[in-house]
């Protein structure tokens, strides 16, 4: 078969045109490097190692372009990559990064449960779930969400404190406080003594619709 054409694309890629017909396109200077030119015969051998350099490019590219705005485990490194290349050269490049210590699981992971659980209020079940999604080993999301979680019924208390506070004031509200706690994972029994302790604690909460503490 004859390479027809080779004409730029946006985004650093060239399209290639084999026997008349749009093929594939590729990493523009994976491309050039190759020296192929309009005209030049081209073996399936020689268009499937073209694809496979210019996969390995794009995918290490897409990578540290990711890395440069935040952290990412490794299996969400490599979901993301797998978007725009093939599966195996966006796993490649996720382990690659891996090697160089760029991407560090059990870091990530202890970061995000931080996050999770201390600015977002998730409880641990929520918090386990999360680093799942993310590809975090369950053995290691274990580990981190018990040697970081805070304990259950203070961390409703805190909630109640910082978020809902003032919904407690009739039972429609009291409901709606209880689903959104209910949607960070927590179990009945502590969302029912955070409660408790609250108003214990607040002998301003029946009337708090007047203070200055924010709403959901």
């Amino acid at each position: 078969m004859m390479l027809s054409a080779a004409e730029p694309r946006r985004k650093g890629l060239t399209a290639l045109f084999v026997d008349g017909e749009y093929a594939v396109s590729v990493d523009t200077e994976t491309f050039v490097l190759s020296g192929l030119k309009p005209g030049a015969e081209l073996s399936d051998e020689r268009l499937h190692e073209l694809i496979r350099k210019s996969d390995a490019r794009r995918a290490q590219e897409k990578a540290l372009y990711l890395l440069e705005h935040r952290a990412h485990s490794q299996k969400e490194l490599a979901d993301k990559i797998a978007r725009t290349v093939s599966r195996e050269a966006a796993e490649r490049a996720a382990s690659r990064l891996v090697e160089l210590g760029m991407v560090n699981d059990e870091e990530y992971a202890r970061n995000l449960a931080a996050e999770l659980f201390g600015r977002k209020g998730c409880s641990a079940s929520r918090v386990k779930w999360e680093l799942a999604k993310r590809g975090i080993e369950r053995d290691l999301a274990e580990r981190i969400v018990e040697e970081s979680e805070p304990d259950p019924v203070e961390a409703v208390q805190r909630l109640l404190q910082k978020k809902y506070a003032r919904l407690l004031g009739d039972e429609k509200g009291r409901r709606r406080v209880v689903a959104a706690l209910q949607r960070l994972g927590y179990r009945w029994d502590d969302i029912k003594s955070g409660l408790r302790k609250f108003e214990e604690e607040d002998d301003s909460f029946a009337g708090c619709g007047e203070d200055d503490r924010q709403s959901d």
